[in-house]
């Protein structure tokens, strides 16, 4: 069985050293690709959010639509401005896909 750290405050955990990881037995893919259609559309761009919010600097994900989410990339760059750089890879007609970075 896995060791498990308990700390005392979340900006302990947070700042624990990169290296640790997480330590479910899961490795990261290299470009994790979250298919937006899967979200139950309540709570779609609270997911994708999150989703993007969590990518260290440098890091990236694909977010795939079966629409143009010009919705979700304007929220993106009004509340984050340049600090994540968005590319199309895919521009429909059936599947978009979008490159997203956080350029921190």
């Amino acid at each position: 069985m896995a060791n498990i750290e308990i700390h005392r405050s979340r900006s302990e955990a947070v700042d624990q050293s990169p290296m640790a990881g997480c330590t479910c037995g899961e490795h990261d893919e290299e470009l994790p690709e979250l298919d937006v259609q899967t979200i139950p559309h309540a709570i779609r761009h609270a997911a994708v959010f999150g989703a993007i919010e969590s990518l260290r600097p440098g890091a990236a994900m694909v977010i795939s639509a079966t629409h143009d989410p010009v919705p979700l990339l304007t929220q993106l760059d009004a509340k984050h401005g340049a600090q994540f750089h968005t590319r199309y890879l895919d521009e429909g007609p059936e599947c978009w896909r979008v490159l997203v970075r956080n350029a921190g």
